[in-house]
């Protein structure tokens, strides 16, 4: 199994990449993202890599950070996502803009992929919620922080009522969105209403 890829850029094209490593050309099927973060023709690289092995082919799906390949395998064990459409999700957003669009329940961000409409887009949510946690900690902190007082509160009376920590965050955010003053007392109302949807 291919996990890492050090050697020169050797070219590059729509949606692909090809590393020379020791004179061996790896071609990897890469988002627009990773194209865009590797050097120039001709000019060392080093690239994370997934490999994928089926009965009738080998593909290597090369990535610019951890962070993405690691998102690359999450999307993948969502129902309906395939490596298209998963390299498409990562090509629309990166990876702390893909944990706050999931953290958040917005479904708008994810059918800015192309491949992705409104009900993949809800699954993914629905399916990722509880497991973003796990691949962007520190991600899920920052928006915390960057949250008001009452706006963290009410994410704590929500987890103390038996939510989890995504599913209040996300119903406290999407309720925060639709009003124009976020009291405490307002906030918690609209978030139970956002969660019963």
């Amino acid at each position: 199994m291919i996990a890492k890829l050090k050697g020169h850029i050797e070219n590059t094209g729509d949606g692909w990449a090809i590393i020379d490593v020791g004179g061996v050309g790896y071609m990897l099927f890469c988002s627009t993202r990773t194209l865009a973060a590797l050097p120039s023709q001709g000019t060392p690289a080093s690239v994370e890599v997934e490999t994928h092995v089926r009965e009738d082919h080998i593909h290597l799906y090369g990535f610019a950070t951890g962070q993405e390949r690691d998102w690359f395998h999450l999307l993948m064990t969502v129902q309906g996502v395939g490596a298209r459409v998963a390299l498409s999700i990562l090509s629309a957003l990166a990876p702390e803009m893909l944990t706050q669009a999931i953290v958040a329940q917005d479904k708008a961000a994810l059918t800015a992929a192309d491949g992705v409409g409104a009900k993949l887009a809800a699954r993914i949510l629905n399916e990722l919620k509880d497991k973003v946690g796990d691949i962007a900690p520190a991600t899920i902190t920052q928006l915390n922080l960057a949250e008001d007082a009452s706006t963290l509160e009410a994410v704590s009376a929500l987890v103390n009522l038996g939510f989890n920590h995504g599913e209040a965050f996300g119903a406290v955010h999407q309720a925060a969105q639709k009003m124009d003053v976020t009291t405490i007392e307002a906030l918690i109302p609209a978030a139970l209403k956002e969660l019963r949807q």
